[in-house]
């Protein structure tokens, strides 16, 4: 009997002592997915994953860039998905995708880069159309996607084209996807130039900062995900027919660019939240437990 009390309290001190361990190294550590069914946990910027699989390197039209971080896992919906839409692009003129990071082998927080892709439904999806399928695991390291917005980020560019156009609408267009986000100037521009008879789509584009060479492709939870928590609808979301094509998105390229000088006294900063990086085991849904230590 003193034994197996013995055992039981080291493992909950060992539980406990992992609580407070940062999350990022703990999941950044693992290099194989969950052996369990595939669930999303929790958020996407506060989560984890159970059951991912892995993006295979290479396709027929798609690759997967940067092998070195090993983030090309996601959800079995997410994971079709993005190689179906690689089979999409050639239908408007690529070679098909590069595919940028997806998700850590068990999700969770990183140890650089993002603070989502943890649950395993969020993909970045390179700008680049493919010159060619056949680069080597150095080239994957070295190339680099292009930019699509101007350098005062008011603009496209000349290598933004109706090609990317097409595929971000073939994109949002799909039921499976929340969201999309992309540079301001992209989204602006996609309001002007989208048909007035088919602009629904279109309220599932973005503007986000830091998205000018990639777009950022963002999944529903899954049917039957009970642990992966929905995002909460935008105000844009709630109004029926809202493309988000009004006035509020040219804030992106006056306002965030260049802040108005605030009036009045100083209200008190907010306290600073925790970031990604600094999470322990303890800020994430508890069921991330068991995704750490499954086998």
């Amino acid at each position: 009997m003193i034994r197996i009390l013995t055992l039981l309290l080291g493992l909950t001190l060992a539980q406990g002592a992992q609580a407070q361990q940062l999350a990022n190294r703990l999941f950044g550590a693992q290099d194989a997915p969950s052996r369990q069914q595939p669930m999303p946990v929790g958020s996407y910027a506060r989560g984890c994953a159970a059951g991912l699989v892995q993006l295979p390197e290479s396709g027929p039209t798609w690759q997967a860039m940067r092998l070195s971080r090993d983030r090309n896992y996601g959800h079995p919906e997410l994971i079709g998905f993005l190689q179906a839409l690689s089979v999409a692009a050639t239908q408007v003129g690529w070679k098909g995708l590069y595919i940028g990071d997806i998700s850590q082998p068990r999700g969770g927080p990183m140890t650089s880069g993002h603070a989502s892709h943890q649950i395993g439904l969020d993909a970045d999806v390179w700008m680049l159309p493919p010159p060619r399928l056949n680069l080597t695991v150095r080239e994957r390291e070295t190339i680099s996607s292009i930019p699509v917005r101007s350098a005062d980020q008011r603009s496209v560019t000349r290598n933004w084209t109706p090609s990317h156009h097409a595929l971000l609408r073939a994109a949002a267009s799909d039921d499976r996807v929340d969201r999309i986000f992309v540079a301001a100037a992209v989204k602006i521009e996609m309001c002007k130039t989208a048909r007035r008879s088919d602009r629904a789509w279109l309220q599932k584009i973005r503007p986000v900062a830091g998205h000018d060479t990639h777009f950022h492709l963002r999944l529903k939870c899954p049917r039957g995900a009970r642990f992966c928590q929905t995002q909460t609808p935008s105000v844009a979301e709630l109004s029926k027919g809202g493309d988000g094509c009004d006035e509020t998105l040219n804030w992106w390229v006056t306002d965030y660019l260049n802040p108005p000088k605030p009036s009045g006294k100083p209200s008190k900063p907010a306290p600073r939240a925790k970031t990604p990086r600094e999470f322990t085991m303890a800020d994430l849904p508890a069921q991330c437990v068991d995704v750490l230590n499954a086998r």
